[in-house]
């Protein structure tokens, strides 16, 4: 869930991806569950763990994009 987040983060923070950006975090959140991907816990132990240092508010900005899709679809 961190590195989905972090890329799904990386592409809303770029002017040209705010077009897509609900509809792509609605896509990536649902490809991530079918392919089984655990969600993080609410301790951040995955952030303490990560190799590459991603931070704990990519998920919250995933999950906005990913509840304001849903709710506007």
């Amino acid at each position: 869930m961190l590195f989905v987040s972090a890329k799904i983060s990386q592409l809303a923070l770029l002017p040209q991806g705010q077009v897509e950006r609900e509809k792509r975090a609605l896509a990536m959140v649902e490809q991530m569950d079918k392919e089984g991907f655990g969600a993080c816990t609410n301790t951040g132990a995955c952030a303490e763990e990560c190799p590459k240092g991603i931070d704990l508010s990519n998920i919250a900005r995933m999950n906005r994009d990913y509840f304001t899709a849903a709710v506007t679809s």
